[in-house]
């Protein structure tokens, strides 16, 4: 197994596991912070491309087209996005993902403030990003385990997560507060703006030497390497069966129906849908946090359950909301048991992934984000059909029947120890 690219490892290292280890590292601080930009200029633009398009249609199916459209792209590139990861200089791939997005986010703005940029306009940007998303997610969560010691890098997945989640919580009131100072048009031209700043920090990133392990094979063959370990390694296989869990049923909750639940249950606007998402992103910061102080905590695979049946309970509580006020604390708790959720999934399955494979496997885990969409989809149809407090009964229902059914007959998940994913590399000898 190649070790190269993540550092070495030394014994003070195994021990040291505080809730801001990984900060020790700049190279790591450096990856955290145009991250947590990159994650913040990505909901400026859902709230953004959320409110218009309902504002222009009134229609929750085209609020789910628009990630439709989204997830098209993802799913048609992330497979191959893996081995480009796995072959050419990754700071490369980061700064041209970074400059295509950037110049998306700056050719819609300034149609949008010419007024010239209509729904076909919007579907054609979603498609675009859809694109620079396949590599960028996957890019990103790889050059973590490229930039730090492997005892540590539970920590440093949970620190990228808690940044996610305080993004989730600023950019979502950021951008609704943009919508009411600048127009849509300003909110892109913002997150043109946040991407140039994220190429300041790719540029200061001091990677370290090794070339990534597949240089020199066929795109093809490293696309079957990838589904190959997928489909062979029982740990992998069931870690990312279990990360299908969000995208397909809790993620449309977050992302399809506030839109929804801000205009027509709570009678607000870009403001009361800023307060909702930012609700999720506080909880999620605190679940973030509370992840990375665990240590060497063991039973990973138990609290992963856990927390999924938590979290769909607290949002079955929000589906039964009458008032706004009750409504928030209720999607903070989401939020807390989501990132704890998230963050253990994440970390479990990286764990499970030999160094040399991780951007294949890593592209093919990430169709989750292709998946989101998909959900969002059905979502938005099925509260234009029967409400969106009944779709959010129907989803988190769902996936705490499946937490409470892994737990009762999946010993492996279960029982599923940090120690044996530090030590072995690879989910080999867990089953």
């Amino acid at each position: 197994m190649t070790r190269s690219e993540q550092g070495t490892t030394t014994a003070p290292e195994r021990g040291r596991t505080g809730t801001f280890a990984a900060l020790r590292l700049r190279a790591f601080r450096l990856l955290l912070l145009g991250t947590t930009l990159s994650n913040a200029a990505q909901w400026i633009q859902q709230v953004t491309l959320g409110w218009l398009v309902y504002d222009l249609t009134g229609s929750g199916a085209m609020l789910g087209a628009i990630n439709l459209v989204r997830a098209v792209a993802t799913l048609g590139l992330a497979p191959v996005a893996g081995g480009a990861i796995d072959r050419f200089p990754r700071r490369r791939l980061m700064l041209a993902v970074n400059g295509w997005l950037l110049a998306l986010s700056l050719a819609l703005g300034v149609l949008l403030l010419a007024g010239r940029a209509g729904i076909p306009a919007l579907l054609a940007f979603a498609f675009l990003g859809g694109v620079a998303q396949a590599v960028d997610m996957p890019l990103r969560q790889t050059v973590v385990f490229a930039l730090v010691p492997r005892p540590i890098a539970p920590n440093a997945v949970a620190l990228v997560q808690t940044g996610w989640a305080l993004m989730r919580s600023l950019g979502p009131a950021l951008g609704g507060f943009l919508l009411l100072w600048f127009g849509p048009g300003g909110n892109f031209i913002v997150q043109a703006a946040a991407y140039g700043l994220i190429a300041l920090t790719v540029v200061r990133i001091d990677f370290p030497p090794g070339q990534p392990g597949g240089r020199g094979q066929g795109m093809r063959r490293n696309l079957a390497e990838g589904l190959r370990y997928v489909a062979t390694e029982p740990v992998t296989r069931a870690f990312v069966l279990l990360g299908w869990v969000l995208p397909l049923f809790i993620i449309p909750i977050f992302s399809a129906l506030p839109p929804i639940y801000a205009k027509d249950i709570f009678g607000g606007g870009p403001e009361v849908l800023g307060l909702l998402l930012s609700a999720v992103g506080i909880g999620g910061i605190g679940g973030g946090l509370v992840t990375a102080s665990l240590g060497r905590q063991e039973r990973r695979g138990l609290l992963q359950l856990g927390a999924l049946l938590l979290l769909s309970l607290f949002l079955l509580g929000f589906a039964a909301s009458t008032t706004l006020w009750m409504a928030l604390p209720l999607l903070a708790l989401a939020g807390f048991w989501e990132m704890i959720y998230l963050t253990t999934n994440q970390t479990l399955l990286q764990l499970s992934i030999p160094d040399e494979l991780r951007g294949r496997v890593t592209s093919i885990v990430s169709l989750n984000a292709g998946l989101a969409p998909l959900g969002a989809f059905a979502a938005g149809l099925g509260a234009d059909l029967v409400g969106p407090r009944a779709v959010t009964v129907a989803l988190a229902g769902s996936a705490a029947a499946i937490a409470v059914a892994v737990g009762a007959g999946s010993p492996t998940i279960r029982n599923y120890r940090l120690s044996r994913a530090l030590a072995s590399g690879d989910g080999s000898d867990a089953g």
